[in-house]
C-alpha cells in the first residue's frame, strides 16, 4: 500500500501545492532558459518555494495539534495575531509574546511595530518564551495531548531557519533604496552586536560581506554616503571582526580595508573610532598586520591620532601599536610621521601610557631613534620619569633614552646634567622594574666611563 503524502491527506492543501509547483516550474524554466532573466523572477521563485514549505509544514501538524484546535484553551496560550494555539512562543522587543511563524510573517511583510501595542520595535530579534512554552506543555500533558517540537528547529548555534532567511533578506535589502539600506544596516549592526551566531553567519558565504558593503562601494550620488548608513555598516564590520573565525575572511575581502581607511578620513567621529577599532581587532592575525600595513592604513590612523579627538585616541593607539608589532610596519609608521605626532601628544600629556608603549616599540628602528633625538625627546622623557608614578611608563622612557643615547653621543651631556640635578637615573636604577634597572644601570655605567675618560685625559 502506498504511503499517503503530506499534501494528499487534505484535498484543498493538495490543490494549492499543485498550483504552487506549476508556477515554480515555469519560473525555474525562465531562469534557466532566458539569459537576461530579472531579479523579480528570482524573488517570485523564492516566494513560491517558501509558500510550498509553509504548506508542507502546515500539513505535517500532528493529530494531537489538530485536536487542540477543538478544545477551549487559556487565552494566554493563543497567539494575539493568529488567535491560534501557540507551539513556538517568542517575545518581541516590546515584551509581547506571539507564535513564531505568525510574527515572522508580520515582520517579513515590512511591519516595524508590535501588533498589540503598536509601538515601533527597537529591534526584530525574537527571543523564545520558555516560560509560556513550559506552561503550554504542562497544560497539554495534563490532558493527554502530545505537543510536538516547534517546526522551526533551532540548530546548535541557536539559529533557526527563519533567522537565516531573515539574515539573507537583510543582505538583499542592502542593494535596494536608501531607506531600506539604512533599516537593514541598523538591524544587522544590532544583531551582530548581541548575537555571536549572526557574526558567524557572515563566514558561511563569500558574498555576505560584499553585500553588506554594497551601499559604501557602489557609485555614490553627489552628496556622498549617508553618515548614519556608513556608521552602521562600519560598526557591523567591527562586530564581525571580533569573531575569531571571521578575521581572515573580513581582512581579505578586497573592499574592506579601503572602506575602513575611507571611514577613518571621512566618517563621523563614532564611525572613525569604530573603523580604528576594527583595524585593531583584525590586526590580531600577523597575516592581517602585513595586509593592513601594505594597504596604507597607518597614515590615516596617524592623522586621526594627530587630531586628538578623545573618543578615538585609545582605539587608534591600540591599532597602531598592534600593527607595529611587525618590523615592516614600524618603518611605514615612521615614514608616515608617527614619531612626531606621538611625541607631541606625550609632551601635551595626552594618553601617555598608550603612546609611550608605541614609542618604545618604534625605538628599535634606527630612523625613529634619530627623529626622537632631533625632536627633543630626551628632556620630555626625563620629565615623565620624574613625574610619573607608573612603573611601566618609567620603564618605557628609560628604554627609549637608552636607545637614543647609544645612537647619539651628543645626548650624554643632557643625561649627565639631569643626573647631577635630580639623580633621576640613579633612583630608577635602584627602584625601577627589573628592565628599567638594567637600562638605567647601562646609562649610568656609560656616564661614569665618560667622566673617567674626561678626568684621565
Amino acid at each position: 500500500m502506498a504511503k499517503t503524502g503530506v499534501f494528499e491527506s487534505d484535498p484543498s492543501v493538495m490543490a494549492k501545492a499543485t498550483e504552487l509547483k506549476k508556477e515554480l516550474q515555469r519560473l525555474v524554466r525562465e531562469i534557466l532558459d532566458v539569459e537576461d532573466y530579472s531579479n523579480e523572477t528570482i524573488d517570485r521563485a523564492k516566494e513560491n518555494l517558501c509558500a510550498l514549505k509553509e504548506l508542507k509544514l502546515t500539513g505535517k501538524r500532528s493529530p494531537s495539534l489538530k485536536l487542540l484546535e477543538t478544545l477551549a484553551c487559556p487565552d494566554e496560550f493563543r497567539c494575539p495575531l493568529s488567535k491560534e494555539f501557540m507551539t513556538d512562543p517568542v517575545i518581541v522587543a516590546t515584551g509581547q509574546t506571539y507564535d513564531r511563524p505568525f510574527i515572522q510573517k508580520w515582520l517579513k511583510a515590512g511591519n516595524q511595530t508590535c501588533p498589540v501595542t503598536q509601538q515601533i520595535l527597537s529591534h526584530t530579534i525574537l527571543t523564545p518564551n520558555h516560560l509560556v512554552r513550559g506552561m503550554i506543555s504542562q497544560w497539554c500533558k495534563s490532558r493527554g495531548i502530545e505537543l510536538s517540537d516547534p517546526v522551526y528547529q533551532i540548530n546548535e548555534e541557536g539559529m533557526t531557519e527563519a533567522d537565516r532567511e531573515h539574515f539573507l533578506s537583510l543582505l538583499e535589502k542592502m542593494s535596494l533604496t536608501l531607506s531600506e539600506q539604512k533599516q537593514s544596516a541598523r538591524e544587522l549592526r544590532l544583531l551582530t552586536k548581541r548575537m555571536p551566531s549572526f557574526r558567524a553567519l557572515f563566514g558561511e558565504s563569500l558574498d555576505a560581506i560584499p553585500q553588506l558593503l554594497n551601499p559604501l562601494s557602489e557609485s555614490r550620488p553627489q552628496n556622498g554616503i549617508h553618515p548614519d548608513l556608513q556608521e552602521d555598516v562600519i560598526t557591523t564590520l567591527l562586530n564581525l571582526s571580533i569573531h575569531e573565525s571571521n578575521k581572515k575572511l573580513v581582512a581579505e575581502t578586497p573592499m574592506v580595508i579601503p572602506l575602513l581607511m575611507e571611514a577613518l578620513r571621512s566618517g563621523t567621529i563614532d564611525t572613525r573610532t569604530n573603523a580604528a577599532a576594527a583595524l585593531f581587532t583584525l590586526s590580531a592575525l600577523d597575516s592581517n598586520k602585513a595586509l593592513i600595513g601594505k594597504s596604507g592604513a597607518l597614515k590615516p590612523l596617524i592623522d586621526l591620532l594627530e587630531e586628538g579627538h578623545p573618543l578615538a585616541m585609545k582605539d587608534v593607539a591600540s591599532a597602531i601599536f598592534t600593527l607595529c608589532m611587525i618590523n615592516e610596519n614600524k618603518a611605514k609608521a615612521v615614514r608616515d610621521g608617527a614619531v612626531r605626532v606621538i611625541l607631541k601628544k606625550i609632551t601635551d600629556r595626552m594618553h601617555v601610557d598608550e603612546l609611550l608603549a608605541i614609542l618604545a616599540m618604534l625605538s628599535s628602528h634606527q630612523k625613529a631613534i634619530e627623529e626622537m633625538g632631533e625632536l627633543g625627546a630626551v628632556p620630555c622623557l626625563l620629565s615623565i620619569i620624574r613625574e610619573s608614578t607608573c612603573g611601566r611608563n618609567k620603564e618605557n622612557c628609560i628604554a627609549i633614552l637608552h636607545s637614543i643615547c647609544l645612537n647619539d653621543r651628543t645626548k650624554w651631556k643632557e643625561m649627565r646634567e639631569e643626573e647631577n640635578a635630580h639623580g633621576t637615573i640613579s633612583e630608577l636604577a635602584e627602584n625601577g622594574t627589573s628592565r628599567a634597572k638594567r637600562k638605567a644601570c647601562g646609562i649610568l655605567e656609560r656616564l661614569n666611563r665618560i667622566v673617567n675618560v674626561v678626568h684621565t685625559s
